[in-house]
């Protein structure tokens, strides 16, 4: 064994082991450097998000109630789901056994499908905003969001665990050999799952967005006319905040969007959607990065994000009376 290359098993012990692949010394170590590094950051960041959003009551609103729900499980993905898929896929071997292979996968399409649901329900809470900025403070309440974020793990929950029953039940059925943990979702379960977890909601998301793009021209264009001509009264808008909010959180639904897609590549080529397959890994790891990109555009996008790390950086989050800072 030089580790220079070649194959050996996963557990000398079993003859019925799977075989491993040895990559170089250095290889295997660029490979975990990488691995760490983007679990660190996506969990630093959704970290700071979540800090930012639960300390300061500036921004306890129902829009950064969603994003804090979104962050909770992008912050899960990056602590859990990415250092046991990089396991997997750097070691060839399954070395966690067969309960962790039940609910590794339960965990992560769970997670997944919770952000798919913030996801569709900042796009109805951008829209109201715009769209009836009046009765949006009324019908949008921290209360209700809250309900509405429960609902939407909930309902993550019991549909992952009807997709993945079989493989809750029985987590080696389709395993060939020790030391494998394949999960397979037929092509009549993986198209249903296209539909609803998918081509449904994003549909849901694009009619909502372009609602609020069309809203938003014109409302900025009776904007001009109120400037032109102050005397006459013109229709309520939105503020520019809300304008501005709804841009940054169209930019995170249509990064989403582009990760997301390439996941559903097997059901639409007709094939049962398997971890077995040979471009599984880079469909799984372009949607897990999506965890690590949304706090990333928050940054660039967001004034309040910003300056809230900078009190938290600077430890201004320890004084006394920190929760009043003023980040709007």
């Amino acid at each position: 064994m030089d580790g220079s290359g070649g194959l050996s098993l996963c557990f000398p012990s079993l003859n019925s082991s799977c075989r491993r692949l040895l990559r170089p010394h250095s290889e295997s170590a660029l490979l975990y450097t990488l691995l760490a590094s983007v679990s660190l950051l996506t969990v630093t960041l959704n970290l700071l998000v979540i800090i930012s959003i639960s300390h300061f009551r500036q921004l306890h609103t129902p829009t950064n109630t969603l994003l804090l729900s979104l962050a909770v499980s992008d912050l899960v993905v990056g602590l859990l789901v990415m250092p046991i898929e990089g396991l997997r896929y750097m070691e060839t071997c399954w070395l966690l056994g067969r309960l962790m292979c039940a609910l590794t996968p339960y965990v992560s399409y769970c997670l997944l499908s919770a952000s798919l649901g913030n996801m569709v329900l900042i796009s109805i809470d951008r829209y109201l905003a715009i769209c009836d900025p009046l009765l949006y403070s009324s019908k949008i309440t921290l209360n209700r969001v809250k309900i509405l974020i429960c609902l939407c793990w909930a309902c993550s929950v019991l549909y992952n665990g009807f997709i993945l029953m079989g493989h809750l039940g029985q987590p080696d059925r389709f395993s060939s050999c020790h030391g494998e943990c394949v999960v397979v979702i037929s092509h009549i379960s993986g198209t249903l799952d296209l539909f609803f977890s998918f081509v449904g909601p994003c549909t849901v998301m694009v009619v909502l967005y372009f609602r609020v793009f069309v809203v938003a021209v014109s409302q900025v264009r009776v904007i001009r006319l109120q400037t032109a001509a102050s005397t006459v009264t013109a229709a309520p808008t939105a503020k520019k905040s809300e304008r501005k909010a709804a841009r940054t959180l169209g930019i995170v639904i249509a990064v989403f969007l582009m990760c997301f897609c390439p996941y559903y590549y097997p059901a639409l080529a007709g094939e049962d959607t398997s971890t077995s397959l040979s471009y599984y890994a880079m469909l799984s790891w372009i949607m897990l990065m999506n965890s690590c990109v949304n706090p990333l555009i928050y940054a660039l996008f967001y004034p309040w994000f910003r300056k809230a790390i900078k009190v938290i950086f600077t430890l201004r989050i320890l004084q006394a009376h920190s929760q009043e800072v003023k980040l709007l």
